[in-house]
């Protein structure tokens, strides 16, 4: 280590020390909305189904969602860059407590569609301004340790979510009360747990000054290259994974007879080993840089994947599973911080949008399919398939970026 390394080295609380007090709080206030959208996903995809509601509409309730996602993000993100993203954050959050009370109060699909429809541009909001909000209010080594800690919490806080029907069975049998009680009346507590992120990110952020996207003369645009390619071979990341990753809980039932009562533990568990994973994203930075890191870690994970094309037993399966999830979601924060340190500041909310969108897109039609492989009993396909679109983007990223340097 060199003298001027050993000197930034921070002193308390390890690379986190970097991050500035008040994206730090940003960070830690959203912790409580997570919790909320992790629960209602649970909601909708599990205790929807149990209270005897067709897959079909569950599947219109989720589409509802992801097409008013798909139809705001952009929108709210160029309107973010120009008038602040503060507001357009505050405002999505607020609309994500109806969104999930309407579970609490009424089981009508076509109710419940419009609450997915809500939901859908309340996450839009957030796509469209989260990342931009951290990358405006810190650089540099801040920047990573940023994106990582936003990383960690974010996802410990969704597995919380997802976890909370564990919490049902005990609860049952002390308080005599039965399993549909219970689920509503966590539906309102985690909506009043979500009060909590805009009330106290209107109180952080009612000083914060924010960059505002200058008019630009007639004749000038701006630069989109780098979003693009960053996006178009995030997009390759998507479209493989899309054939087996969000089918896992599928796969494992499929080929080894492993019901949702484990299932969904496993997820909450990968949930906060990715998270936790994090951790270590800044430093591999600095011993690395971003690019060499992201890399790595995608590779390995990569091995994994492949590796549960061949594996025997669901114990195996499930431990190569949370691997592959941490080693592949340890990029995920330097991949942001990348992202947002390539495009100019203004142009940051636009980008958030643009890059979530291009890789869930692929994503989505490519989980189609790969549902489509298993039930046709092709457990081992999907894996190979997904392999080479990560090999693809893996490549191609390095080749594309590897003399790319950040903006400060």
């Amino acid at each position: 280590m060199t003298d001027q390394a050993a000197a930034e080295k921070p002193s308390r609380f390890g690379e986190f020390s970097r991050v500035p007090r008040r994206v730090r709080w940003f960070i830690y206030l959203l912790s409580f909305s997570a919790i909320g959208y992790g629960y209602l996903t649970v909601i909708i995809s599990a205790y929807l189904p149990e209270r005897g509601m067709s897959p079909g509409s569950v599947g219109l309730i989720l589409g509802a969602g992801g097409a008013s996602l798909v139809v705001s993000a952009i929108p709210l993100g160029m309107l973010s860059d120009r008038i602040g993203r503060k507001w357009i954050f505050i405002a999505g959050t607020i609309m994500l407590i109806p969104a999930l009370l309407a579970f609490a109060v009424t089981e009508e699909v076509s109710l419940l569609v419009l609450a997915g429809i809500l939901g859908g541009v309340a996450e839009g909001g957030f796509l469209s301004t989260w990342n931009a909000l951290i990358a405006d209010q810190t650089k540099g080594d801040e920047r990573n340790a940023a994106f990582s800690l936003s990383f960690i919490v974010s996802n410990a806080a969704m597995g919380t979510g997802f976890a909370l029907p564990i919490l049902f069975p005990p609860l049952q049998s002390a308080l005599s009360v039965d399993s549909h009680a219970l689920h509503v009346a966590f539906i309102f507590i985690t909506a009043l747990l979500s009060i909590v992120t805009p009330i106290g990110s209107y109180y952080l952020l009612k000083d914060y000054k924010e960059i505002i996207k200058e008019k630009k003369s007639k004749g000038e645009k701006w630069d989109m290259k780098p979003l693009l390619k960053f996006s178009g071979i995030n997009s390759l990341i998507g479209l493989g994974a899309g054939f087996i990753i969000p089918l896992i809980p599928t796969w494992l039932f499929l080929k080894f007879g492993v019901p949702d009562t484990l299932s969904g533990p496993l997820l909450a568990l990968s949930s906060l080993t990715i998270g936790l994973s994090a951790v270590a994203s800044p430093l591999l930075a600095r011993r690395f840089g971003n690019i060499k890191a992201m890399v790595l870690t995608q590779a390995l994970s990569t091995i994994f994947m492949l590796s549960l094309a061949f594996v025997m037993d669901p114990i195996t399966a499930g431990a190569f599973y949370l691997v592959r999830a941490a080693l592949m979601n340890m990029s995920s924060p330097l991949g942001d911080s990348f992202l947002m340190g390539i495009v100019p500041p203004e142009q940051r909310g636009l980008a958030s949008a643009v890059n979530s969108l291009i890789w869930r897109l692929p994503n989505s039609a490519s989980t189609v399919v790969g549902g489509m492989l298993l039930s046709s009993g092709e457990y081992s396909l999907p894996f190979f398939i997904a392999t080479s679109f990560y090999i693809a983007a893996i490549a191609l990223f390095y080749l594309v970026f590897k003399d790319v340097k950040q903006t400060e």
